[in-house]
């Protein structure tokens, strides 16, 4: 069983920035491919960055450039750096854990096993 718990979330001013945080419990942290995702009302969840156990990065193509997903497996941490916020970046924001897959990462949200309660991130015009 793994439990995730993000932090981080608020609102902020668009051009601005935020810092997501997801603290992930258990032992095998490092053996976890980790992603993020976001569902704003009425659409569906989609992904937006992941990480894989090895440290690649990969990320949705409207984010790249001013997200930047790391981690820190002695701190069980993974984190999403928001810089040049946009209004359409509002929306929950979840961090979920893929234990299956070996290599690379996954932008489908059914690959993932864990997920996290989600933070509200909220970007004003």
């Amino acid at each position: 069983q793994v439990q995730l718990v993000e932090s981080g979330g608020g609102l902020v001013q668009a051009g601005g920035s935020l810092r997501l945080s997801c603290a992930a419990s258990g032992r095998a942290f490092s053996n976890y491919a980790m992603g993020w995702f976001r569902q704003a009302p009425g659409k569906e969840r989609e992904f937006v960055a992941a990480i894989s156990r090895r440290g690649s990065p990969a990320y949705k193509d409207s984010v790249k450039g001013r997200f930047t997903i790391s981690r820190d497996n002695a701190k069980n941490t993974v984190y999403l750096q928001m810089n040049s916020l946009k209004p359409e970046d509002t929306a929950v924001y979840y961090c979920a854990a893929d234990l299956r897959t070996n290599y690379g990462v996954s932008s489908r949200p059914s690959e993932y096993d864990y997920w996290g309660q989600g933070t509200q991130v909220t970007v004003s015009s």
